[in-house]
């Protein structure tokens, strides 16, 4: 196949379904050229083959033969020759992705220019000043794009030539102080490299596209693609264009407009342009730009014309579409147009009004698949106001929205800030079980070290409040932290990005997050396309969590973690049944913890009624209810311990264990102490018959943390089953009750057919699956190592956020399959974090699965992602 084509080439298929090959931008320059026969200037494309041969095995051969030949066909169509000294022929160079990355790669602009050409060209305009600038514009892009010279050696003798004109407009700098520009810019380039700028047009272009190539895998790039999950080994096309000149003169100009208005959705023509201007000049930000609507007064026919076009493209391709436009000595160029990117807001807006069109419409189904997981958290979570702001260090993006407040650096120092009326945000290097009750009260909260699913992560989800965990670039030490050369002291004022994962000094404008009506629509919408196909359940372990999860639209709990409930002030009392001495104060412990669990259980089956609610019965290690053993070792070691706090370090000995994930916890700890499993489902079974005596229904799933074989599930059955008839003794409506498994170990997923006899249902817990199938610790790979495995390419996503399909998600669908086999009427669901992740969603919904679960903030974004899966799966 051909490595370049011209936009006028005849495919077989529409040119716009061609972006795996001609890349976005000249998929539709070719769209617009061959289909809708718009006014663009003459180009052609070179392909992403071309770019990945060359990224694999350097120059492809016979490319430069092809572009040479294009060359010439642009020569004819032009009646102008590249590098000709009396009538030049001038080009662009510009990337062009399968998907749009704006600012990510690099342009070129007026190539083919010379120290001859540029007399022709100043000749054929008349206009010394014009040639001169365009050649002066041509060597800065050159040198800083192909020869990666720094932009401010170019810019700072700029700068001085406009303080000479005594000017602070770039087009009333003379002729004479240009062309000084141009030999300064040609010796800036000698002395950089050694060698002379290029002369020959042929060898611009061949530098030009190789230097867009490149770009492809520059750090801008890069960033954007991990970020955006675009695929690394796509490439980038080049698109090689005929020059049209908006800074000819008083008469031309260029600009960017939108079909509609971006950040809002409103109907209208919305964008900026300039008069006597090049492109760069708009989206560089280097001069004031004036409203796309002022262009009616300057050329009233043109901003017809161009209204016309607006509408042609968006009934084209039925969305709202981004344009760049240049306008010669009174005539209209089309230069670009792509379906543009919006706000949340304007998404949700667009989506809802496209459905009611005269001329077109969309329908429901297409409007759901046009909003993203991050549209709706931008309108759920407040966000920075700006993008303009000083970040100070960058973590990963744990929890979504933003968050202002005061630095403080323990939980307490945070209550009792709060309780001044000040807002805080919780510094930790990482936080715990004891830091829980700073944490509710936090603003927001930041972490020198642990993952996305590391405590602070898993909490501030669950509780809808931002979060940047791993910085490592913060350095704490006592009551403040450094980052580089910037130290922030306790008190100081701080804002986090939670969805980007920034942390900026002071206080940044925050705007809120309140939800237009078309996004109950939207996820209305949703629910009707995923109804009976795939449900969505919320992780919560409290009644304000499930109060808010239902609001969201949550049609159960999927995960209850128990032991949040052991948090608090009421770790205490869990700490004394850890040190109990005898089976009487273990038993008296357990009940009070019994007591209190009950009311918790309560108010969630309260707030869930009718709906299914799964507790996981404790999952924890108990050493993570006991102090740390080296904070009490130094303490031992410096001031001494209390009698309590000697016992406390006595028993968090006793329980450490050098592998706490794969050690005594779950069902091996109710193995240990079997009276802590029987407690607790007491407690959820008399919750359960209070609810039936108040008129309720409570669905109860009880769920048994990490079993790994039938024998272990079946004897972990029958301690429930004994406490649940127990605890019903006596109740005279059924309870419906169900009893089922985490699936968490890749053993528990290969032997599920056996492990499904004796369980109702299955919930993959897929955070520690993808820990135990990847040999990964979770809380320690996330940051340094994680980064440089994306970098790298050795992983495509982070497995924490997005399911591996090859690893995990295979273990997820043959232990569906599998448990299916035994139990065909096997209730099967997800409770790890993934269940809130779109990508993931759609794997658990080939893999058959019943249900995901996620934090109640995620539920709508759990909603709309399902439909979308069973939308792609249909």
């Amino acid at each position: 196949m051909p490595y370049v084509f011209d936009f006028d080439h005849k495919h077989r298929k529409p040119p716009m379904s061609l972006k795996d090959l001609l890349g976005g931008k000249g998929a539709n320059l070719a769209e617009m050229t061959s289909v809708l026969k718009l006014p663009v200037p003459p180009g052609f494309t070179i392909t992403t083959d071309a770019c990945r041969a060359a990224m694999q095995g350097g120059w492809p051969k016979g490319l430069d033969d092809e572009i040479a030949k294009h060359v010439k066909g642009l020569e004819k169509a032009m009646g102008k020759r590249l590098g000709d000294p009396a009538d030049p022929l001038l080009v662009s160079v510009r990337s062009g992705a399968k998907f749009s990355m704006p600012g990510m790669m690099d342009t070129v602009l007026n190539l083919g220019l010379n120290d001859e050409s540029v007399e022709g060209l100043a000749k054929q305009t008349d206009d010394e000043r014009f040639a001169y600038d365009s050649y002066r514009r041509f060597l800065s892009m050159y040198g800083r794009i192909v020869l990666d010279i720094e932009a401010a050696t170019f810019d700072e003798p700029f700068e001085a030539a406009k303080q000479l004109a005594n000017t602070e407009h770039d087009a009333e700098v003379p002729p004479d102080l240009l062309r000084y520009l141009v030999r300064s810019y040609k010796e800036i380039i000698r002395s950089h490299t050694g060698k002379p700028f290029p002369q020959d047009p042929r060898d611009q272009l061949r530098g030009a596209v190789e230097a867009v190539f490149r770009s492809w895998n520059g750090p801008r790039a890069v960033a954007y693609r991990e970020r955006e999950r675009i695929p690394h080994d796509l490439g980038t096309a080049v698109n090689v264009q005929t020059m049209v000149f908006g800074n000819r003169d008083d008469n031309s100009g260029t600009g960017v407009g939108f079909t509609r208005d971006p950040a809002t959705g409103a109907k209208g023509a919305y964008g900026d342009f300039l008069i006597n201007a090049q492109g760069e000049d708009v989206v560089a930000g280097i001069r004031n730009t004036l409203p796309l609507s002022a262009l009616e007064q300057k050329f009233p026919k043109i901003y017809k014309q161009l209204l016309q076009i607006f509408d042609r493209l968006e009934e084209h391709y039925r969305d709202m579409c981004d344009t760049e436009f240049t306008i010669e000595q009174g005539k209209l160029w089309m230069l670009q147009t792509r379906v543009g990117k919006r706000t949340g807001i304007a998404a949700l807006r667009m989506a809802v009004d496209m459905t009611k069109g005269r001329k077109w419409r969309i329908t429901e189904q297409e409007a759901v698949q046009r909003i993203t997981a991050e549209h709706l958290e931008q309108v759920l979570h407040p966000q920075f106001a700006s993008t303009d702001v000083k970040v100070i260090a960058k973590g990963l993006a744990a929890s979504p929205g933003a968050a202002v407040g005061k630095v403080y650096f323990t939980a307490d120092e945070c209550v009792d800030a709060v309780n001044r009326g000040e807002k805080c945000i919780l510094v930790r290097s990482e936080t715990s079980p004891d830091d829980v009750h700073g944490m509710a009260v936090a603003e927001g909260i930041l972490t020198s070290r642990g993952g996305l699913v590391s405590h602070a992560a898993v909490v501030a989800r669950g509780w809808g409040k931002p979060a940047v965990v791993g910085a490592e670039k913060i350095r704490i030490r006592g009551d403040s932290f450094a980052a580089g050369d910037v130290a922030v002291h306790k008190g100081d004022v701080i804002s986090l990005n939670g969805t980007t994962g920034e942390v900026v000094l002071g206080a940044v404008e925050l705007t809120t997050g309140a939800t237009p009506p078309e996004f109950d629509i939207v996820l209305t919408w949703a629910d009707k396309i995923r109804k009976g196909k795939l449900a969505v359940r919320a992780n919560a372990d409290n009644g304000p969590d499930a109060t808010n999860a239902r609001e969201f639209g949550a049609e159960g709990i999927g995960l209850c973690r128990t032991e949040h409930m052991f948090l608090g002030d009421r770790l205490p009392v869990v700490q004394r049944m850890i040190l109990a001495e005898t089976p009487a104060e273990e038993a008296a412990a357990l009940e009070a913890l019994r007591k209190v669990q009950k009311a918790d259980f309560i108010e969630i089956l309260e707030a869930m009624d009718g709906l299914p609610v799964t507790v996981r019965l404790l999952d924890p290690p108990l050493h993570e209810f006991l102090p740390p053993t080296d904070e009490l070792a130094v303490k031992a070691a410096t001031v001494g311990l209390t009698d309590e706090e000697q016992k406390l370090y006595e028993a968090a000995r006793l329980w450490e264990e050098f592998n706490p994930m794969l050690g005594t916890r779950g069902v091996r700890l109710g193995v240990i102490k079997p009276g802590l499993y029987a407690m607790q489902v007491r407690a959820l079974m008399e919750a359960a018959a209070d609810r039936v005596k108040a008129g309720g229904n409570p669905v109860v799933e009880i769920m048994i943390p990490l079993t790994v074989t039938r024998e272990e599930l079946a004897l972990a059955r029958s301690w429930v089953e004994d406490a649940i008839a127990a605890a019903t003794k006596g109740v005279k409506k059924p309870i419906e009750v169900t009893i089922g498994t985490m699936v968490e170990t890749p053993r528990a997923a290969i032997r599920a057919d056996e492990i499904a006899e004796e369980a109702d249902f299955f919930s993959f817990g897929t955070n520690d699956l993808t820990q135990m199938t990847f040999g990964f610790s979770r809380d320690d790979v996330e940051g340094r190592m994680m980064s440089v495995y994306l970098e790298k390419g050795l992983l495509k996503r982070n497995p924490f956020e997005t399911i591996d399909p090859g690893g995990v998600g295979e273990l997820v669908k043959v232990g569906a399959e599998r448990g299916r086999k035994t139990k065909p009427n096997l209730k099967l669901g997800v409770c790890g974090e993934h269940g809130g992740d779109p990508e993931s969603i759609h794997l658990f919904y080939d893999a058959g699965l019943d249900y995901v679960s996620c934090s109640p903030f995620r539920v709508p974004i759990a909603r709309l992602a399902s439909a979308q899966a069973v939308l792609a799966g249909t």
